[in-house]
């Protein structure tokens, strides 16, 4: 996987991410599907992607996406980023078979091959 940056400034300050890889998963508490970056990626892991739930609520629980994101890094609190063009996210093309298990079930897949 590869990690563009953009400078936003002449000081080397990355702010804006492309080509983000980001899970949904379902909020108890909100009720509602969020964003979280996912593992193998020069991002940390676990990091809140900012989204409107209604662009992810389409697809389940575990699907991944592929986002451009701006980091927003607020005194005091863990940096988040904000999805940007969020009306545009695509489900990751790179993650193509792994999506279609999620969202057919494990055992379908399982159960077709043998």
């Amino acid at each position: 996987m590869q990690l563009s940056l953009i400078d936003e400034v002449p000081e080397f300050t990355k702010t804006y991410f492309l080509d983000v890889y980001a899970e949904a998963l379902y909020d108890v508490k909100a009720e509602k599907m969020k964003l979280k970056t996912i593992n193998g990626q020069q991002v940390p892991e676990d990091l809140k992607v900012a989204i409107p739930s209604k662009f992810i609520a389409k697809y389940p629980e575990g699907t991944i996406y592929k986002v451009d994101t701006k980091l927003i890094n607020k005194k005091g609190k863990r940096p988040y980023f904000v999805a940007k063009q969020a009306k545009t996210v695509q489900r990751a093309i790179e993650y193509f078979d792994y999506n279609l298990k999620v969202q057919y079930g494990f055992d379908y897949f399982i159960r077709k091959v043998n």
